[in-house]
């Protein structure tokens, strides 16, 4: 991939052609004519999870091609709000731009901020001042989000407005209350508690990550690559010895896989 830089003029130009490829696509393609907003949302979630996935390996090309995808979306949604005139992307860009200047008085007004901290609690305090803007704390919080990356945007809203712990190691007291919270249920087989109280749990080390600087997202997904791998591995073994895994004892699956622990796989 070519590493320099566009210059704005070049940048602008480039942006110009995609708009130009989009509008020709629309009029001669049948696919890309008969898309909708909603035809076209599953294809949208996949290529987000996509982008996702290269950001989390670093892999510098693939997140240029990953973002072209990303972009073909957001510019394919405008085409279709122009021909619908709701909408077009000079407006996409212009809200934003609104919304960014708006949010950032420390930037583009006389407002003065010490810290990050700072800098997000004005900003959900000025979404709740927007004619359009969140009603509520949690209602900027999108229902369809996945689970983990929900709690931890919900507890990070409610920190902005200064609901959280006063110091960041009080939260394993609750994490721990958690747990035996838990283990109460389970003793009791009560499925329906246990599953509250296990949600419980996650909520908890969600916050607790968040005290800590840590995404539970890219943590956990962290954790599912290393699983693959090992796992993997053991399968590998499994197949060089002329058996399927299924056929290994559990201390051969442990040995194999402690190899590849060993070898940071």
């Amino acid at each position: 991939m070519d590493t320099n830089i566009n210059s704005r003029e070049e940048q602008l130009k480039a942006f110009e052609r995609l708009l130009d490829v989009m509008d020709t696509l629309r009029e001669k393609c049948p696919w890309d004519r008969k898309q909708t907003y909603q035809s076209l949302r599953p294809n949208t979630i996949e290529e987000t999870y996509e982008l996702c996935d290269a950001l989390l390996n670093e892999d510098s090309a693939n997140i240029c091609k990953e973002l072209g995808d990303v972009l073909l979306h957001i510019v394919f949604y405008a085409k279709i709000g122009s021909e619908q005139k709701q909408f077009d992307i000079a407006d996409v860009c212009n809200k934003l731009c609104d919304k960014l200047i708006y949010r950032h008085p420390h930037v583009y007004g006389d407002v003065t901020v010490n810290n990050t901290g700072q800098v997000l609690q004005n900003w959900e305090q000025l979404k709740t001042k927007e004619k359009d803007g969140n009603k509520t704390v949690l209602s900027g919080v999108p229902s369809a989000l996945p689970s983990v990356i929900k709690a931890d945007r919900i507890q990070e809203k409610a920190s902005n407005v200064g609901f959280d712990w006063k110091e960041r190691r009080d939260v394993w007291n609750k994490v721990k209350e958690e747990i035996s919270e838990f283990e109460a249920e389970v003793e009791n087989m009560d499925k329906d508690k246990a599953t509250s109280e296990f949600g419980d749990i996650m909520f908890s080390l969600i916050n607790a990550a968040r005290l800590y600087k840590i995404n539970p997202d890219t943590a956990l997904e962290l954790t599912n690559q290393k699983f693959i791998s090992r796992f993997n591995y053991v399968e590998d073994k499994a197949r060089e010895s002329g058996r399927a895994i299924n056929e290994l004892t559990l201390e051969e699956m442990d040995e194999y896989w402690n190899q590849a622990k060993r070898s940071n796989k």
